[in-house]
């Protein structure tokens, strides 16, 4: 595989041709504002930040970015392109999903319902190309899945009907069209949807939480910005075969942003929103940069709450992987200011193992013929030659080289949030030993199905196969429980895997390598992070994942979903195929 090194690349920002397909929304809306709204930005803060973290946190509120919008009536959520400053002071152009609400427009908004409340939704796409919405995490058929093979056209509309049965938990939504997805949720596309239920109920009442005031979601995209603030996405070859990176971490889309706390118990829920960056989080005190980590609680994951609260110190992250973790403040000093990071590790994305049959063949060598087709259906250099304007797109990469050496490799250390303790507060809540009730998927690890993850010609594949819309190569029994073994090559790297439609329970890590083996709680190899319910699960390389999943559901006739890879460009090139639940 390519070193990130020599193929990091700045390029056009891509979000100014979507500016048109607003105009074509605002026609069919004459409600509309005479130009995209711009959210109003936080308020100046009352203490002189520190100069590495100047821009205070945006949180979930009543109107704007990621207001919180409550689900109890019908609502449109239009994609569309608006203008919000992400660097103080330079408007630019982001993609976003509004929705109108109270008389106020929200954009991206936290969809926020109880566990058993219906969804009843239209998208308009506003867009000058295909998208469809999924729903990242909830149980749902089918049809209100938001499969690739659903998208529609700029201009056209989508309805969702559908109840939802998941327990609480911080699921989200971001835009699944095929080739697409990658681009369109970089440059905005996607927010949270926060389930609740009686236990979730009983856990902020027991904490004293308030959803954007002392419970705050942490979105994290790793993104590139030009000098002008704008977005810049223009992938290589390499970095679609690699995962697109950004050169700093924006939280909420904030840049370099602080948050200010009181002496007590705060909740953060994490979601990994980048498109290909994995992080390993972890808190630290300024002074303690040397090494010493905090300790913090997780408390719940893709699924939900877990059983009871684990003390831990660091936790990987994978793209669309959520994580809900508790900090308790109540023995810092006002003054105190604390770090969220991700701290260094091995991302193992050139891995070369044993598996020859899986690495990329050498020029004029093994190379078979399905190999080569299926390297040129995904838009691949054939090996002809190289053609003279291959020689100077290369000198103008040289070029390039220059200017790509901010954006930081995976497994890099990045300071991502500052924490400044401001206020004395008296809490004496103690958080619950007991969070939720997880029955366990009767099932182990023998006979297992297997999912191999693998790449041919710098092509990524699923059991030696990438997506057609029309094959359904896995098909499984509904009301079946089915074990699965994900096993990921040894010459290759971490794939963020996800099965639409069903929660998954893990059963074993095996082969896991050194920094992952660290983080286990139990003699199965898994961390914390893996207890409980999940939706997407980072496989290392040569490592497997043995998972267990209830097909079971409600839905009438054949249901078709998807599995595949998250890290977003391998997604768009085909790392998925579709799996049909048969009735």
């Amino acid at each position: 595989m390519a070193n990130r090194r020599n193929v990091l690349i700045a390029g056009a920002a891509a979000a100014a041709g979507a500016a048109g397909g607003y105009a074509w929304w605002r026609t069919q809306n004459p409600t509309s504002p005479a130009a995209p709204v711009t959210p109003t930005t936080p308020p100046a803060p009352a203490f002189k930040p520190d100069a590495a973290f100047p821009n205070a946190l945006r949180v979930p509120g009543a109107d704007g970015l990621y207001g919180i919008h409550d689900v109890t009536d019908a609502f449109t959520l239009a994609a569309k392109p608006v203008r919000q400053e992400i660097v103080a002071g330079k408007p630019a152009t982001l993609l976003a999903y509004e929705v109108e609400s109270q008389g106020k427009r929200l954009l991206n908004p936290v969809l926020r319902l109880r566990s058993g409340g219906k969804v009843n939704a239209k998208l308009w796409n506003g867009l000058e190309e295909t998208s469809i919405i999924h729903w990242h995490g909830l149980h749902v058929d089918s049809n209100n899945d938001g499969h690739p093979h659903y998208a529609v056209a700029g201009g056209a509309t989508y309805e969702y009907n559908f109840p939802v049965p998941n327990r609480a938990a911080t699921y989200w939504y971001h835009p699944h069209p095929h080739h697409l997805t990658g681009k369109q949720v970089y440059l905005g596309l996607g927010g949270l949807f926060v389930v609740e239920d009686d236990e979730e109920l009983a856990l902020q009442k027991s904490l004293d939480l308030k959803l954007g005031v002392t419970d705050i979601p942490l979105v994290l995209h790793d993104r590139r910005l030009d000098a002008q603030g704008q977005l810049v996405f223009n992938p290589t070859d390499e970095d679609k075969a690699d995962g697109f990176l950004g050169s700093q971490v924006l939280v909420n889309w904030t840049p370099k942003p602080y948050f200010e706390a009181s002496t007590r118990v705060y909740r953060f829920r994490i979601l990994n929103a980048s498109n290909a960056r994995p992080y390993k989080l972890a808190f630290y005190a300024n002074e303690q940069r040397s090494g010493q980590l905090l300790p913090f609680q997780l408390i719940g994951n893709d699924g939900g709450l877990i059983d009871s609260p684990r003390t831990i110190k660091e936790v990987f992250v994978s793209p669309a992987e959520r994580i809900d973790v508790l900090l308790d403040l109540r023995n810092a000093k006002v003054g105190d200011a604390i770090t969220l990071a991700s701290v260094t590790f091995d991302p193992m994305e050139n891995e070369d193992g044993p598996e020859d049959k899986n690495k990329p063949a050498e020029k004029g060598k093994d190379a078979k013929p399905e190999d080569k087709g299926a390297h040129e259906a995904h838009g691949a250099k054939t090996d002809k030659g190289a053609a003279p304007a291959d020689v100077k797109v290369a000198e103008k990469e040289k070029d390039k080289e220059k200017d790509k050496s901010d954006i930081p490799e995976p497994g890099v250390a990045m300071e991502i949030l500052r924490i400044h303790v401001r206020r004395k507060e008296a809490y004496d809540r103690a958080v619950p030993a007991t969070l939720s009730r997880i029955v366990p998927i009767a099932a182990n690890c023998s006979s297992p199905r297997l999912i191999h993850l693998d790449h041919v010609k710098m092509v990524w594949r699923i059991n030696g196969q990438t997506y057609y819309d029309e094959k359904t190569p896995i098909t499984v029994k509904r009301g079946a429980t089915e074990v699965w073994n994900v096993r990921n090559a040894e010459a290759s790297m971490p794939h963020p895997f996800h099965i639409h439609g069903f929660q998954f329970q893990i059963l074993e890590r095996k082969g896991s390598p050194a920094q992952q083996k660290t983080l286990s709680v139990n003699d199965k190899g898994l961390a914390a992070s893996d207890l409980g319910w999940k939706d997407t699960v980072l496989v290392w390389p040569g490592e497997t994942v043995c998972i267990a999943i209830d097909f079971t559901h409600p839905f009438k006739g054949d249901q078709v979903y998807m599995i595949h890879c998250h890290n977003l460009e391998h997604e768009d090139q085909g790392m998925m195929l579709n799996l049909k639940v048969q009735a």
